[in-house]
């Protein structure tokens, strides 16, 4: 049984679902819990350093995850760092969600202008040494 955890903000889109199952094996996804989801939604941008801030999320990915399990970890810059490190370092192989951007720009009757964006999710890719 492969599991894949998720340290993101989002929730995963059908197709996202599919490619985890059909390519990478998943048969279990595992969000974080509500209260270590908003930890990791909510990193403090004044604290100078957050691993310990972090720690409650490494101790629960530490005690449900095992080796080769998926983490896909997205969102602040330093906690990726850190969880990307730590799931190296555990045997866990930690993936992030490519996309395509669409941009369309329509200039309004009073002179604005709107922009949209559509994202599609590509593929998942595993961080790299």
């Amino acid at each position: 049984m492969r599991q894949v955890f998720l340290l993101f903000s989002h929730q995963l889109t059908p197709t996202q679902k599919d490619e985890l199952k059909n390519k990478y094996k998943v048969d279990k996804i595992i969000y974080l819990p509500a209260e270590l989801q908003d930890i990791w939604s909510n990193i403090p941008p004044e604290l100078p350093s957050i691993k310990d801030y972090l720690q409650d999320i490494l101790i629960w990915l530490k005690e449900n995850s095992k080796p080769k399990d998926l983490v896909l970890v997205q969102g602040e810059f330093g906690a990726v760092f850190i969880l990307v490190n730590f799931c190296m370092k555990e045997g866990l192989i930690p993936i992030y969600a490519t996309t395509k951007r669409e941009v369309s720009e329509e200039i309004l009757k009073d002179g604005t202008v709107q922009l949209s964006r559509k994202f599609s999710h590509v593929r998942f890719r595993e961080f790299e040494m």
